[in-house]
């Protein structure tokens, strides 16, 4: 079943999809007009989730949020609460101060930022979903509004699991360091392809690379050249599943002076050269498919 909020005027859109099979989004093959931000809530057993051609295991009461160009399959979509907004519903560049999500639930890290659950938090979910659901099937002046406001509730929980698991040594009132790491990781997915040094972005930031250094070592668990690699890594394998442009165009784009520059970087990151990558995974899917 699909709920679906559609906003006219703004082009807004809110959908919520439960016991829907084979939901996958390819968002480097068939870019949608406006893209959207996902949010998907295993409610059956452990199963495997693709993102951008990395397999993770998606366990029981587990949710991700994943960003508007991020590819994904799932093994049981069938089990699987997913919202779909796009920013013209609820942009959380423009709300980042009313949930602070920016740099950590969304475009802070090159992978995925998987979250666990306790009871009080699958109790509190669950009752955000009923409430979702409710709204949806109410339609009156005032629907956008309410359903953006369950939305913004349903992102602050998510951003405080994310807070708890994945950032270490800071209090809740402490935010200011926390700050600084996302605005780091914001810099980064704005400038990877132009700047692959720590140095550049510490400047934009007003801090020296020594400063950031100290501040992830305490509070992350990654280095600021390690977030830089990695979104370097990431979009390199993006393209490579999801394009059919050269080694060498893929190079280029990324920022990388020589070809082989990128291939020495994708080797040590992959452990294979990025036409063997390439190959491997097509070789994979069309065995997939066939099966």
């Amino acid at each position: 079943m699909i709920f679906r909020f559609h906003d006219e005027t703004t082009s807004g859109i809110l959908e919520l999809w439960r016991n829907e099979p084979q939901i996958t989004r390819h968002a480097y093959i068939r870019e949608e007009i406006l893209p959207q931000y996902v949010i998907l809530w295993n409610c059956g057993a452990e199963q495997t989730l693709v993102v951008d051609g990395i397999e993770y295991q998606f366990c029981e009461q587990m949710l991700v949020a994943l960003g508007q160009t991020q590819a994904f399959t799932l093994e049981h979509s069938h089990d699987v609460l997913i919202w779909r907004y796009n920013r013209n519903f609820y942009c959380i560049s423009d709300h980042d101060r009313e949930v602070s999500c920016i740099g950590l639930l969304f475009y802070g890290a090159s992978g995925v930022m998987l979250l666990r659950t306790t009871p009080e938090e699958q109790r509190k979910l669950s009752l955000l979903h009923q409430v979702f659901e409710d709204e949806m099937q109410t339609h009156d002046t005032i629907q956008g509004e309410m359903l953006r406001a369950i939305l913004k509730r349903f992102i602050i929980l998510l951003t405080r699991m994310a807070k708890r698991q994945h950032i270490q040594n800071i209090s809740s009132q402490a935010s200011n360091e926390l700050d600084l790491i996302r605005q780091y990781n914001v810099l980064v997915e704005r400038h990877f392809k132009a700047h692959h040094d720590v140095s550049t972005y510490a400047a934009m930031l007003n801090k020296s690379p020594k400063t950031l250094a100290n501040f992830f070592a305490l509070y992350y668990n990654k280095t600021p050249l390690t977030v830089i690699h990695e979104r370097l890594a990431l979009e390199a394998r993006r393209l490579l599943i999801y394009t059919e442009k050269s080694v060498k165009e893929i190079s280029y784009e990324l920022g990388f002076e020589e070809h082989t520059h990128f291939s020495t970087f994708f080797r040590k990151h992959h452990r294979q050269s990025p036409t063997d990558f390439r190959l491997q995974y097509n070789n994979r899917h069309q065995q997939a498919s066939v099966l």
